[in-house]
């Protein structure tokens, strides 16, 4: 998939709210989609971090991209579970988030997202399992 066809898909399936965080595409292919999540001190809670619902949103909008761009164009499908861990406080500076699919079956896909700060360190890891819905 390229640049437009991603921002096209982003456009059309995500909430208003998952749009605001800006999220932009970097590559995608049959095997992974590599996005960017654009620094920004709204995306902290009081703590100074950007905050996990916005790291949770980043994975699954990153592995719909990837999964899409597997199939070949994207296929109604909806998240079936998003098992996450945050292995690192992100304070500033954009996220690097790179989805992969690791298994596609008729009705199942199963995916792995890392997101890595600006440094290049992971912050997050998260397992996925989508239903294909068509």
């Amino acid at each position: 998939m390229d640049d437009n066809a991603i921002r096209e898909l982003l456009d059309r399936v995500l909430a208003p709210w998952v749009r605001s965080l800006g999220l932009t595409a970097v590559s995608a292919d049959e095997e992974s989609a590599t996005m960017r999540l654009p620094f920004s001190g709204e995306l902290r809670h009081s703590g100074g971090v950007i905050c996990g619902q916005v790291f949770m949103a980043a994975a699954d909008t990153a592995m719909i991209v990837a999964i899409a761009a597997a199939l070949g164009g994207f296929k109604p499908m909806t998240t079936v579970s998003l098992n996450i861990s945050f292995m690192r406080a992100v304070r500033k500076g954009d996220v690097t988030i790179t989805a992969r699919v690791l298994r596609m079956g008729r009705n199942l896909v199963f995916g792995e997202v890392e997101l890595f700060d600006e440094d290049g360190r992971m912050a997050v890891h998260a397992t996925t399992t989508y239903a294909l819905l068509e």
